[in-house]
């Protein structure tokens, strides 16, 4: 594997090459653009991450790969040797693999791992293996239950302090499944200190595990 400077390199140019050209294959006219989170907010990604010093983090969805570039180069920038990015997606071959391949085409073999399988099936099970993330970022499914279910896995394998970040909580699907841990498992949103699209969550150290007694109704957060 390439030291850490030229591994970093590569993704920079791998990223801004993505942003400038498009995916080498895309679904359909536009999706790239519809799908893909932009470039501005992947560097608002890579930010957050790289003020964490995180070493491990997981991503529940790829697409055409913007943000896994994102999640590598900050994972690249302290040069960590145990750096790891741990991707599950089940639908990568809609995409006609192009995430998968610029995470190749990048050289990240050695730090990403990509899980083809639903989150909801492969996050108890890396829970189950122990597990542990520094952060993770959601843009997967935006079916209320599976972006609950993948935040209930999230909370208990991103560590105690961690951060999760989330895409699309303009949707009341996405946003209603952030409000319940806000409101009821002591979740704090993070400041961004640019505009963006994304939301951040700071998990509370130690955990939050109210009584059922303390269960306080929820609904979507109107905050973009």
């Amino acid at each position: 594997m390439p030291d850490y400077r030229e591994l970093l390199a590569i993704v920079r140019d791998e990223r801004r090459r993505l942003a400038e050209a498009g995916p080498r294959r895309a679904r359909s006219e536009g999706d790239f653009e519809r799908v893909a989170l932009p470039h501005d907010d992947c560097d608002v990604l890579r930010d957050l991450l790289v003020a964490e010093h995180a070493r491990g983090v997981i991503e529940i969805g790829l697409a055409y790969g913007s943000s896994a570039l994102a999640i590598a180069e900050a994972l690249l920038v302290h040069a960590h040797p145990e750096a790891k990015h741990v991707i599950v997606d089940a639908y990568q071959h809609r995409f006609h693999d192009v995430g998968q391949e610029a995470i190749t085409s990048a050289g990240l073999g050695a730090v990403c791992t990509i899980i083809d399988e639903r989150s909801q099936l492969a996050l108890p099970r890396l829970l189950s293996e122990g597990w542990v993330a520094d952060a993770a970022f959601v843009d997967g499914s935006h079916h209320f239950h599976n972006v609950f279910v993948d935040l209930y896995y999230l909370r208990e394998l991103v560590r105690p302090g961690g951060l999760i970040v989330l895409d699309d909580c303009h949707w009341p699907s996405v946003a209603t499944a952030a409000r319940y841990f806000e409101v009821n498992a002591g979740w704090r949103p993070e400041a961004i200190d640019r505009v963006t699209r994304l939301r951040a969550f700071r998990l509370p150290d130690p955990p939050v595990e109210a009584g059922f007694e303390a269960f306080e109704p929820f609904g979507s957060d109107p905050t973009p």
